[in-house]
């Protein structure tokens, strides 16, 4: 039939349109600087929606100017296996599996990868198609971008607060500093908020959040060095008991 036939093609070609526009879209970010992201204009129209002033503090920086302290904060609290895994981590993937199954609360399991796929080329949710286009751009970023590209273009897109984007904006807004004169507390406090910016707040640190401070400054010192930007140290891995025994 026609009809069939018709369809199919269109079918075909918007596969090929999508296929090689987010491959292109991956190529010219892995040269320049992602300047705004699809959350990035959710969260205006949010705001706008709400009746509030539109806020959106954000200022890209390279790598080489951000505390080599805070990659090391974020890959102890978010991605131990960061600099070995090939975007997915796929024992915790297994884990959260085996927890929501058992209805027990359902945690997350997104790598630094998969989050900066996310945060770049794609919208919050959890649906599956959402998750699929995710995992594609995951494979994308890390076989054309590598590690640390991917840690330039996450420590610069992700959420630390209301309207506030990237460490730049962070160091700034919350220690009055530069990005690339972090301190390791100040750079822990950052990653702490990281899962629930809107929920964590830094000036007003809950029992939780100084907890979780000390862990990831405590994890930190155990996993050494994560030198983005400055050459890839070889470092000792510490796994999910570990921390949980901190």
């Amino acid at each position: 039939m026609k009809w069939l036939k018709k369809i199919g093609r269109w079918i075909r070609n918007l596969i090929l349109i999508f296929l090689t526009g987010s491959l292109l879209g991956v190529l010219v970010y892995k040269y320049l600087p992602v300047y705004i992201t699809p959350l990035m204009v959710i969260r205006l129209i949010e705001q706008k929606r709400a009746g509030k002033p539109t806020k959106m503090e954000y200022q890209w920086v390279p790598i080489s100017l951000i505390s080599s302290s805070l990659p090391q904060a974020v890959v102890a609290s978010e991605d131990n296996l960061f600099p070995e895994h090939t975007g997915f981590d796929m024992d915790q993937i297994k884990k959260a599996r085996e927890e929501a199954e058992k209805g027990l609360r359902v945690r997350g399991a997104s790598t630094i990868s998969q989050q900066t796929a996310k945060n770049v080329f794609l919208w919050p949710g959890k649906s599956y198609i959402r998750k699929g286009l995710e995992a594609w751009f995951t494979v994308l970023i890390e076989w054309i971008w590598g590690k640390e590209r991917i840690m330039e273009v996450y420590l610069n897109s992700i959420e630390m607060g209301d309207g506030i984007y990237g460490a730049q904006a962070a160091a700034q807004v919350y220690f009055k500093k530069e990005a690339k004169d972090l301190t390791v507390r100040e750079s822990a406090l950052i990653a702490v908020i990281l899962p629930n910016p809107f929920r964590y707040n830094i000036a007003e640190p809950t029992p939780y959040i100084i907890k979780r401070h000390m862990q990831i400054v405590s994890l930190m010192g155990k996993i050494g060095p994560v030198n983005m930007g400055y050459g890839v140290e070889k470092r000792k891995i510490i796994n999910e008991s570990t921390l949980n025994n901190l």
